[in-house]
């Protein structure tokens, strides 16, 4: 049996760290950090696949700190749209699968509901409109390609809201959350074992011209807004015997209005993942789950 040779992008962040488990058992994993390859530079890109030749890529990679990308737009870029154009035009070039993930930031978060696939895009961010690029290169390319928007990404490993509020919660007796923007925080742990069940299914399908490619939403049920998540957490950070200083009365929710920020923010970043179930006979589990899960590991 020939196993495949997967070149995974961004290995030291969240999603790329859990993809190292998931992935390993599908093929030869050469995992890549910007420690190895400089993300943002299109013929470094260009060398590394020629030197690794990849049956399948996999690009969590992306410049993904929101406020900062809009002084450096050039940066964001480059990272989030030339390199995706540069893996997918070698993809199309080769006959190789290219697996991306983008964001709810490709929306406005004006709409009522939630958001399928072929809704209208609208950036309102520099972060979303490289992202939103990085797709429509990917699109233009031909390739045969996976694009999974996802939203509110957390993990044991890496920076996120979850391990913030944690320490913020030891360390104050009150804060001050968002209120009125609304989404699903999901597991990086969620969109890894997601992703080896998609490619699992296309390998043993013999890789066929067929398979349903294209673009899906990834997030897991339910919805809550950023000041909902908080008291979640703080709920479980009791149960695991963290010693707190505030309480959840002193979690107060605040609007938008009252945090103001470099980058706005979707109000709505519900997505619709009635698609990706359907098509690849997946359950996506609520987000307390993956909450859960995470706090878990946290706690050992």
């Amino acid at each position: 049996m020939t196993f495949p040779k997967i070149l995974l992008t961004g290995a030291a962040g969240q999603v790329g760290f859990e993809l190292q488990r998931t992935l390993g058992v599908l093929g030869e994993v050469i995992a890549i950090d910007r420690t190895e390859c400089d993300l943002a530079d299109a013929a470094a890109i260009r060398q590394l696949l020629d030197a690794v030749q990849p049956d399948l890529i996999v690009n969590p990679a992306a410049y993904t700190a929101v406020d900062k990308a809009e002084g450096e737009p050039e940066l964001a870029q480059a990272i989030n749209a030339d390199v995706p154009a540069v893996f997918a035009n070698w993809a199309a070039a080769h006959d190789v699968l290219l697996v991306h993930y983008s964001t709810d930031y490709v929306f406005d978060g004006r709409k009522a509901g939630w958001y399928g696939e072929d809704a209208q895009p609208n950036p309102q961010s520099v972060y979303g409109k490289t992202k939103l690029a990085g797709e429509e290169a990917i699109r233009a390319s031909g390739c045969r390609h996976l694009i999974l928007r996802t939203s509110w990404v957390f993990g044991a490993h890496g920076g996120n809201f979850l391990k913030t509020m944690l320490r913020l919660m030891q360390e104050r007796e009150a804060l001050n959350v968002v209120a009125d923007q609304i989404g699903a925080p999901t597991s990086a742990a969620l969109l890894a074992d997601c992703t080896a069940q998609i490619l699992a299914r296309y390998l043993q399908a013999g890789q066929p011209a067929g398979f349903p490619f294209g673009t899906y939403h990834l997030v897991a049920a339910g919805e809550t807004s950023w000041h909902g998540y908080a008291l979640e957490t703080h709920r479980l950070a009791g149960l695991h015997g963290y010693t707190l200083r505030c309480d959840g009365e002193a979690i107060r929710p605040i609007p938008t209005s009252a945090y103001p920020s470099p980058a706005p923010r979707p109000a709505n970043s519900r997505l619709a993942t009635d698609k990706l179930q359907s098509t690849f006979n997946l359950r996506l589990p609520p987000w307390q789950d993956g909450v859960r899960q995470v706090m878990t590991l946290l706690a050992r």
